[in-house]
């Protein structure tokens, strides 16, 4: 079988201009960045008009095994199959990270004959986009520094600095360290620690401005500090907006790329979703709406940390609602919920597999039942399932009345996603839109709003706020951030806030340890559990089978 990057190395790209042309956009808002990847000016946005006859499809999934399960895979073969079907289709993805690209994951950029390209850059990079990021995050950071050390005008309190540098990596060493150090000329001594670059507010800011107006508002409520009096110190009392804006102009537009079967694909912003809110960038999927009859996007990990971001948080905050929702399940994050080692999926475990189900049930519930949602199940089908525990799936879907199809996008491309793709189509056109609803009501005090996240969508028996938390949200409701949604930090391995409780447990008790305000996103964030906002590489990270041979890269998946 061949690698992901050697599929991709010997496809035939269009020029980019010519899928900028499939979509209608004038060459005056195309910006190239070589023959095969271009930005459109974000501007362009408002020149459209709306698009009433666009359907707009989320792919989310089952909860993962630590490889990923190809959620990207099959969000890019089900739009390829729908352009094989005729439809005018565009896709709206997240920017990878270099933190998984040379981690565990991988990238995001989906695999073998479903791919967006050119998958060696857009997965190491790109346009930019998340240098850019990098650098605004860490700009304000020296900034709220120096204001400090020049006479500190703003009376911040060195002891609350909220804001952390940031870095597009996996590197544990950097969570918590001293900095300032070697005398008062080298800056003023405290304790200080980076997030990865997805997990930053500028990242989640960049992901839901509306425009670029919305962006300098959002940018400039950002929440950096606490002065003397218990104050919040903000961008805005910094008067550093315009140099943020300045070093996001250009990534502010978003990217377009094609598959290899030449569907228009957005691909723009990277927020995980175990730590962040987990969605592309606003305005690419608005772009892609306006484009396209078909837009299909994703939300990242599991349905119940993506998906519910992503109506809760994304819907809210764009306007949107989707038209149907594709959850992706395999067989073998099926039996690993049922209680399989990784080193055991290639065997038939139909036992395992049926107990796994539990976790599939319980997603279908919470799309289906609590959000309201038009719900298609996607088995992705990998080489090693067995027909026994494919037809097991089916089964189980059809006495659960929700329709299903087995995609085989990875090894067949459009092709092998056409019964998906016709499936999806029928559902939304055999009956009228559903409206969207949301888990829980803005009006909601904090604590009843991460209650009602983990008891109606995790099924916690209870939540418990660790003594800091409370005093954190007592903090952020004083300051006026009540309001705002909540945007919760977890493993994205289970339903609970240990990785270990696999399945669909109950009677659990969800319990958070920290509150924190994302005041420029809009949110809320609520972390749960060992999750960290810093990741760190494993024992054999991909990043030491990785080379360049002859001028290419290899070892890229």
């Amino acid at each position: 079988m061949k690698t992901d990057i050697q599929i991709a190395s010997e496809t035939a790209l269009h020029p980019i201009t010519k899928i900028a042309d499939k979509l209608g956009i004038p060459a005056s808002n195309v910006y190239q960045y070589g023959a095969n990847k271009c930005k459109i000016n974000y501007n362009l946005l408002d020149k459209l008009p709306a698009n009433p006859n666009n359907r707009l499809v989320l792919l989310t999934a089952i909860n993962p095994t630590p490889a990923g399960e190809g959620k990207t895979t099959v969000s890019i073969s089900l739009a390829d199959a729908l352009s094989r079907l005729g439809k005018k289709t565009a896709l709206a993805l997240r920017e990878p990270s270099l933190g998984p690209v040379f981690g565990i994951k991988g990238g995001a950029t989906g695999g073998g004959y479903a791919q967006i390209a050119p998958m060696d850059e857009i997965n190491l990079h790109f346009t930019g986009d998340l240098h850019a990021i990098t650098t605004a995050n860490n700009l304000l950071a020296s900034l709220i520094d120096n204001s400090v050390f020049q006479g500190n005008p703003l009376n911040i309190d060195t002891r609350r600095i909220v804001w952390k540098r940031c870095l597009d990596l996996n590197d544990r060493q950097l969570r918590a360290v001293a900095d300032g150090l070697g005398g008062r000329l080298n800056g003023n001594p405290r304790e200080d620690g980076f997030d990865i670059t997805a997990a930053s507010e500028i990242m989640a800011v960049f992901c839901l401005a509306n425009s670029f107006d919305d962006l300098r508002t959002r940018l400039d409520g950002i929440v950096v500090a606490y002065n003397y009096d218990n104050e919040p110190v903000k961008v805005k009392d910094l008067g550093v907006v315009g140099a943020l804006l300045a070093v996001l102009k250009d990534a502010f537009n978003p990217n377009l790329v094609q598959t290899l079967e030449g569907t228009p694909a957005f691909v723009h912003g990277g927020p995980f979703a175990n730590i962040a809110h987990g969605c592309n960038s606003v305005l690419a999927t608005k772009l892609a709406m306006r484009l396209s009859d078909w837009t299909v996007t994703e939300a990242g990990f599991g349905a119940d940390l993506g998906a519910e971001k992503f109506i809760d948080i994304k819907c809210r905050t764009a306007g949107l609602s989707p038209d149907a929702i594709v959850l992706v399940a395999t067989v073998r994050a099926l039996k690993y919920n049922g209680g399989v080692k990784k080193d055991a999926f290639s065997t038939e475990n139909l036992r395992a597999l049926e107990v796994g189900t539990a976790n599939l049930a319980r997603h279908i519930h919470n799309l289906r039942d609590i959000f309201g949602a038009n719900v298609t199940i996607a088995i992705n089908r990998f080489a090693t399932d067995t027909p026994a525990e494919l037809a097991l799936l089916e089964k189980f879907c059809a006495e659960n009345g929700v329709n299903c199809a087995v995609s085989d996008g990875f090894a067949k491309g459009s092709v092998g996603a056409v019964k998906l793709a016709e499936t999806v189509i029928e559902s939304v056109e055999s009956e009228p839109k559903r409206a969207i609803n949301f888990s829980y009501e803005l009006d909601a005090p904090i604590v009843a709003k991460v209650e009602k996240i983990a008891k109606r969508i995790y099924g916690a028996k209870e939540v418990q706020f660790t003594a800091t938390a409370l005093t954190q949200i007592k903090k952020l409701e004083a300051d006026g951030y009540a309001k705002l949604p909540v945007c919760i930090a977890k493993t994205q391995y289970s339903f609970t806030d240990d990785q270990t409780k696999l399945g669909a447990p109950t009677d659990f008790t969800f319990t958070i340890r920290e509150v924190k305000v994302s005041a420029g996103a809009g949110f809320i964030v609520a972390i749960s559990g060992a999750i960290m906002t810093m990741p760190g590489l494993p024992k054999h990270p991909a990043a030491l089978d990785i080379d360049v041979r002859d001028g290419e890269v290899v070892g890229l998946f």
